[in-house]
C-alpha cells in the first residue's frame, strides 16, 4: 500500500511540474512553444526569468484595452518611399537611410510640411469607432524630426516649417474630449539628424560622436518636454536601443517615474531589460511579431496594415493592405495568446489616413460593438492546441522551429465563460474534449436574445449542435457559461486528452491536455 502512494505521489509530482513548465512565467519563458525571438539584434527586447505578480492597478487599463492605434506621420510622409525618381525597398521611414540622404538635404522637406487635411478629432473619432481604446503618436522617428513644438531644437513641426501647428497638442485635447488614452513614441537612441545621435554614419564619424552630449543636450530634454507638456501619458514607446546602457536607461526611466508615475514604458527602451521592472514594464513584440502561443505578461503587438513589405509610414507605391478578415482575426488571436494589438496607420504628408485603412478599421469597430465582450478585458485560451505544431526540420525568418499555424479556431476566456472564436465553420458540429466544468448554457454572443443552442455534456466532452451556415462571415462566437463547483481535492489536470482533429459525420473534434484554468 505504501509503495503504491508513493508511486502515487511520484506520478501527481510530475504532472504538476508539467503543467507548471508550461504556464508558470519563469519557468516558460524559455520553452521553444513560447513564441520566436525578433530577427534582428535591435528587438532583442529583454526577457524576465521571473513569476509575474498580480496585475498592478496601473496595468489593468491596458490589459482591458486590448486594442489601440498607432501613428507614423513626419517628413518621410513626403517623398513617401521615392527619392529622386527612385523607389526605395525599405519601409517608408528609414528612407534618410536606405538612401543615405544628408541630413542637410533631408531637412529641407520641413519646407514643404503643409498637411493642410490634417484634423485631429476626425482621427481620434475614427480610432473611436475603430473599436480602440488608446492611440500612440511618433513625436520623434529616427530622422530626429519633432512631430511637437519643441523649445530644445527648433527641428519640429511648428518652428522649421509653414504649417506651424502642434499635432500632438491637438491629438491630446481631442483624446481627452472622447475619453482615449494618449500615448507617445520616441526614438531615445537613433538620431539621424543630430551629430552624436546614433544611425548616421554617412554624415558623421562614428569614433567621433559622443552619443552622453546627444542624450543631454536633445533626448532627455525632449522627454522631459512630452511629460510635461500633454497631460498625462498612458504609455511611452522607446525604439531602436542603440548604445543604450542600463545606466543610460536609467535616466529615462527615472525621469518618466519622477514625471508620470502611472505611465507605462515599453521594453525597447534598452536590450535585454527585465520585465517587468524598475526600467520598464510590458514587452513590445518584434515589429508584426505574432507569438505562435501563449505568452505570460503583459506585452504588445505593433503592426502594419500593409501587406508587401510592412511599411510604417505611408509609401504610395504599397497601396496592397491587410483585409477586414486579417485583422480582425490578428485582434483575436493576440488577445487569445494575452497580448495587446496596437493597429498602425501612416497618414500622407496632407494629413489623410489612407480611405482602404479607414474602411478596416470601421470594419474591425462593427465588429467589435457586437463582440467586443470577447476581446475587453479577455483572459487568454486555457488550451493552446489550437495554434497549430512546429514544422520539423525547419526555420522560419527568424531561425527558430517553422510553425504550422492553424486558423480554424481560437479562444478568449473571462470567469465563468468560454468564448469560442470559429473562423472556419463545421458542417454539423463541434466537439470539445476535456472542459471540465460543467455548461451551463451556449449561445451566439452576436445573439441579443441568447438563444440557446443545443449541446451535450457527457463527462468532459461537448457537442455543440450548429446551424448549416455561419452566422457571421468572419468570425462567429459562441459563448459557453460555465459552472463553477470546483470540489476540495479535485483533480484539475487531465492528460487522456489528445488533441486529433475530425472531419467524420462534419464535426470539428478538438481535445488536448487540459488544465484546470478560471473559466
Amino acid at each position: 500500500m505504501k509503495k503504491e502512494m508513493k508511486k502515487l505521489i511520484q506520478r501527481s509530482a510530475f504532472v504538476i511540474f508539467l503543467s507548471l513548465s508550461i504556464f508558470n512565467p519563469g519557468i516558460a519563458r524559455e520553452s521553444k512553444y513560447i513564441g520566436s525571438d525578433p530577427i534582428n539584434s535591435m528587438f532583442v527586447l529583454g526577457s524576465s526569468q521571473e513569476a509575474i505578480p498580480q496585475t498592478p492597478d496601473k496595468f489593468k487599463w491596458f490589459e482591458e484595452a486590448k486594442f489601440g492605434l498607432f501613428i507614423h506621420w513626419g517628413l518621410f510622409s513626403i517623398p513617401a518611399s521615392m527619392w529622386n525618381g527612385v523607389p526605395a525597398s525599405r519601409t517608408s521611414e528609414y528612407i534618410m537611410m536606405e538612401k543615405k540622404i544628408p541630413a542637410g538635404i533631408y531637412e529641407k522637406l520641413a519646407g514643404h510640411f503643409n498637411p493642410f487635411q490634417f484634423d485631429a478629432e476626425r482621427w481620434v473619432q475614427m480610432a473611436e469607432d475603430a473599436g480602440m481604446k488608446y492611440i500612440v503618436f511618433v513625436s520623434k522617428h529616427h530622422d530626429g524630426f519633432a512631430m511637437y513644438h519643441s523649445n530644445v531644437s527648433p527641428y519640429n513641426v511648428v518652428d522649421a516649417t509653414p504649417w506651424k501647428r502642434d499635432p500632438l497638442k491637438e491629438l491630446a485635447e481631442a483624446c481627452r474630449r472622447h475619453n482615449l488614452r494618449l500615448g507617445v513614441y520616441y526614438s531615445q537612441a537613433v538620431d539621424w539628424h543630430h551629430p552624436d545621435g546614433a544611425g548616421n554614419s554617412w554624415d558623421f564619424d562614428l569614433k567621433g560622436k559622443d552619443f552622453d552630449k546627444y542624450l543631454r543636450e536633445k533626448a532627455l530634454p525632449q522627454v522631459r518636454e512630452l511629460l510635461t507638456n500633454y497631460g498625462p501619458i498612458s504609455t511611452f514607446w522607446f525604439d531602436w536601443p542603440t548604445w543604450m546602457t542600463q545606466e543610460r536607461c536609467q535616466l529615462f526611466s527615472d525621469m518618466a517615474r519622477s514625471l508620470q508615475p502611472e505611465m507605462l514604458i515599453n521594453s525597447r527602451l534598452g536590450d535585454k531589460i527585465v520585465w517587468p521592472g524598475p526600467s520598464v514594464d510590458y514587452r513590445s513584440m518584434g515589429d508584426d511579431e505574432i507569438p505562435n502561443a501563449r505568452v505570460s505578461g503583459i506585452w504588445e503587438t505593433a503592426g502594419t496594415m500593409n501587406t508587401s513589405n510592412g511599411t510604417w509610414g505611408y509609401n504610395q507605391y504599397d497601396q496592397e493592405w491587410k483585409s477586414l478578415p486579417t485583422i480582425t482575426f490578428n485582434l483575436v488571436d493576440i488577445v487569445s495568446k494575452g497580448g495587446v494589438y496596437l493597429l498602425n496607420t501612416g497618414p500622407t504628408s496632407d494629413g489623410v489616413i489612407p480611405k482602404p485603412t479607414q474602411d478596416v478599421f470601421l470594419g474591425v469597430g462593427k465588429w467589435l460593438k457586437i463582440n467586443g465582450e470577447s476581446i475587453y478585458g479577455a483572459g487568454p485560451t486555457p488550451f493552446g492546441y489550437e495554434f497549430g505544431s512546429e514544422i520539423q526540420g525547419k526555420k522560419d525568418r527568424r531561425g527558430n522551429p517553422a510553425f504550422d499555424i492553424k486558423k480554424e479556431l481560437r479562444f478568449t476566456t473571462k470567469p465563468g465563460k468560454l468564448y469560442i472564436h470559429i473562423f472556419k465553420w463545421p458542417n454539423e458540429t463541434l466537439e470539445l474534449a476535456g472542459l471540465k466544468k460543467e455548461v451551463m448554457s451556449a449561445y451566439f454572443l452576436a445573439d441579443p436574445d441568447k438563444k440557446p443552442l443545443s449541446f451535450s455534456q457527457v463527462g468532459e466532452k461537448v457537442k455543440l449542435t450548429l446551424p448549416p451556415q455561419a452566422p457571421d462571415p468572419i468570425d462567429t462566437i459562441v459563448c459557453l457559461e460555465l459552472k463553477d463547483d470546483h470540489e476540495a481535492g479535485q483533480n484539475i489536470i487531465d492528460t487522456r486528452f489528445l488533441y486529433r482533429p475530425a472531419r467524420a459525420r462534419g464535426a470539428i473534434r478538438v481535445a488536448q491536455h487540459i488544465f484546470g484554468s478560471p473559466l
